[in-house]
């Protein structure tokens, strides 16, 4: 029997007509039979997520011994949630039992995960499904990271016994078994895990929006909509900001080569974006298939003579992130050069000062140079690669825009061309680069 695994995120669950409609989305095809589940999201522009009054209902119940007030919108929230459902289930106790847990607490991962947690409780109730409880299935190792080794039989060997389930998202049990989430944002790795323990046919990610587009639509108006995308594409613009799906939730899928399809909550009608492992992905004719990047980006440029037969020059550089615990987003080099690009909020408090010292005095560098408030644009598709001139056409529609490159950086795949500019021109580079190779090749 075919299985697909459906994760609903918080908008899609933030109220009890959206989870309605999530719930007639999973009894609408037999195929369907594990859920995972967020807690509630915004319900309009000015709401509080669920995740975020557990947090401070923590921080109260830390600062008086209760929860408080930030508990009670929390009650209030749910029990709205039943109400509007009709449903016949006493959530009451399971409130009051949630309460006194945090305020006893165990930590302000527990709490934050409770969202899940309740969301789930309800939309198992709802369907008439098992409820299985992520802290039995999902582990974490000493270090923080998913257990695989220990999670999948548990998660397969459970789900077997399930004809049909609704699971939490966001969290499992850490290696002191004390609950443990991932990081915000991470039931769509629990959806992903999921889905590769079941051996599912397709992972269902349902959310607020009909797939990605080919860049953010708040910087171009109307972008186009991805239909098809790989695995690898996916990475690269999950990665440089296009915030869809969890970037690491591909990870999991990826190994079980199980397809993700993106689809729209309140426009089930619409076809999403399909997303596929490499060996059943077949490269579409568009050279470029999207474009995403950040803001605030730091690049320290180091110049040496003969740096390139001065062995361990890389590594000593980036032992000294390493010990201020700092990570690298890039690296470019040259033979005589190299480029450090760091996310600012990493250097902030005398941290770039320290980090400048530390080099001269380890590295000995002719030069040394600091560039700031740089951003970085990813121009990103398996065409770029069998596609000649596509880098002439991408500086030349910056250069007409006006827009002064300061850094390029591209991968030996040919995936992608990152390139660092200035952030007051990040807006304008990436319209430059929409127009190039959507809005042109669409009129050639």
């Amino acid at each position: 029997m075919n299985v697909t695994v459906c994760k609903f995120g918080g908008t899609s669950l933030a109220d009890g007509n959206n989870i309605k409609r999530a719930a007639d989305i999973l009894l609408s095809e037999p195929a369907r039979r594990f859920a995972v589940v967020s807690a509630p999201g915004k319900r309009y522009s000015d709401d509080i997520k669920v995740t975020d009054l557990l947090y401070a209902s923590y921080k109260e119940s830390r600062e008086t011994g209760r929860g408080g007030a930030a508990f009670e919108r929390i009650r209030r929230r749910f029990l709205s949630i039943v109400d509007e459902l009709g449903l016949h289930f006493d959530i009451t106790p399971i409130l009051d039992r949630t309460e006194k847990e945090i305020a006893e607490s165990k930590s302000a991962d527990f709490a934050a995960s409770r969202g899940e947690y309740l969301n789930a409780r309800i939309m198992a109730a709802l369907l008439g499904w098992e409820f299985v409880d992520a802290k039995d299935i999902i582990f974490f190792d000493e270090k923080g990271a998913f257990d695989e080794k220990k999670s999948y039989p548990l998660i397969e060997a459970r789900l077997a016994k399930a004809q049909r389930a609704v699971v939490p998202g966001f969290y499992g049990t850490g290696a002191d078994g004390e609950i443990k989430t991932f990081s915000r944002g991470g039931s769509d790795i629990s959806g992903s895990i999921v889905a590769r323990a079941v051996n599912a046919e397709l992972y269902e990610n349902w959310t607020d929006v009909s797939g990605f587009l080919a860049c953010d639509p708040r910087i171009v108006k109307n972008p186009e909509k991805i239909e098809v995308i790989s695995f690898k594409e996916l990475r690269e613009l999950s990665y440089m900001g296009a915030n869809v799906l969890h970037a690491e939730a591909i990870f999991p899928v990826r190994k079980g080569d199980i397809p993700i399809k993106i689809k729209n909550t309140f426009r089930p009608e619409d076809a999403g974006t399909l997303i596929l492992p490499s060996k059943k992905y077949t490269p579409h004719g568009s050279i470029v298939t999207g474009i995403a990047g950040k803001k605030d980006f730091t690049v320290i440029f180091l110049e040496k003579s003969l740096m390139n037969s001065e062995l361990g020059f890389a590594r000593r550089a980036l032992s000294i992130l390493e010990k201020e615990h700092i990570n690298f987003e890039h690296m470019p080099s040259g033979i005589d050069t190299l480029s450090l690009v760091i996310e600012s909020r990493y250097l902030e408090g005398g941290v770039l000062d320290r980090l400048i010292e530390e080099m001269k005095e380890a590295l000995s560098p002719d030069y040394i140079r600091v560039s700031e408030n740089i951003a970085l644009v990813a121009t990103v598709g398996h065409g770029m690669a069998r596609s000649i001139g596509t880098s002439a056409r991408l500086f030349t529609a910056l250069s007409e825009a006006g827009v002064n490159v300061r850094m390029i950086d591209q991968g030996s795949s040919e995936l992608n061309i990152i390139v660092g500019i200035d952030n007051d021109d990040y807006e304008k580079g990436v319209r430059a680069i929409y127009r190039e190779f959507f809005e042109k090749t669409a009129r050639a």
